[in-house]
């Protein structure tokens, strides 16, 4: 709908299209890569909207063909149905026990190993999982050569758990965590106009005072800018399309009335479209 009106190829605000990274998502994106050589444990944490699943989905889009990533949800986080997915990746029989699946995992890790593959796992809503499920993966990835990064997905709920004394086989083990900020009003407005360029449309899309109250209404959160401004700019098409349909059959029916020409007719019509006409 968005394309149509505009005459543009591209979704703006889309987030199954290429990725730019901001700058300390791309901060975080390249130091996550250099722990994938040395067998990391990473977490990324953030509240929900603040850019995890856009770091998570730029891993994915650059990942090259030394590089394989596996993305583990939908498992409710139980430890088989983890394993099942893992060995669903590799390409491997999942049937039987966990313990011949464990077996097969560790033996197609040092298989990618020898053909200079890169091993990436993410674990989504990490925060969710159980700690005694997380450390039965830890004990898993232990047997597994040193070239893969574990990098844990979630809320700062997860932060917590690993600070439990209990825990410390857990903590002691991460190589590197984050905790992913709510953007400032400038960097809200720059990411705003940045989606505009890439969608190539113009910045007076949204006015002053419109693309201010944007700014403010986000608080911060990625996610709710993208939807408030898709939401804004979906309303204005149909609030528009609604206007010109009306304006439009005023017109026709007094072209009839006055025996108007055509041709001075279109052009009324054609000034509907004129960005005046919203005013």
């Amino acid at each position: 709908m968005i394309r149509a009106f505009y005459g543009i190829d591209t979704n703006p605000f889309a987030a199954d299209q290429k990725i730019t990274l901001l700058v300390h998502q791309q901060e975080v994106f390249d130091i996550l890569k250099v722990h994938s050589y040395q067998g990391g444990l990473c977490l990324l944490m953030g509240e929900p909207g603040t850019g995890k699943s856009i770091i998570k989905t730029a891993i994915h889009q650059q990942a090259d063909k030394t590089t394989l990533v596996i993305n583990v949800a939908r498992t409710l986080h139980t430890y088989f149905n983890t394993v099942k997915i893992l060995c669903q990746a590799f390409n491997i029989d999942y049937s039987g026990s966990h313990f011949k699946c464990e077996k097969r995992l560790i033996e197609e890790a040092f298989n990618l190993q020898r053909h200079g593959k890169t091993l990436i796992v993410i674990i989504d809503d990490a925060h969710l999982m159980d700690m005694t499920n997380l450390r039965r993966l830890r004990l898993l990835f232990e047997d597994f050569p040193k070239n893969h990064n574990i990098i844990l997905v979630g809320q700062t709920q997860l932060l917590h758990h690993m600070a439990l004394r209990v825990n410390d086989d857990l903590k002691s083990r991460v190589t590197y965590s984050t905790i992913l900020k709510k953007l400032t009003a400038d960097d809200m407005e720059k990411f705003i106009i940045r989606e505009l360029d890439t969608a190539g449309l113009p910045h007076n899309i949204f006015t002053e005072n419109a693309l201010s109250l944007l700014v403010r209404s986000s608080d911060g959160i990625l996610r709710k800018a993208r939807n408030l401004c898709l939401s804004c700019m979906i309303e204005a098409i149909v609030s528009r399309r609604s206007r010109r349909n009306v304006a439009t059959i005023i017109f026709l029916k007094a072209a009839v009335i006055f025996q108007i020409p055509l041709k001075k007719l279109s052009q009324w019509i054609s000034f509907l479209d004129d960005p005046k006409f919203l005013i």
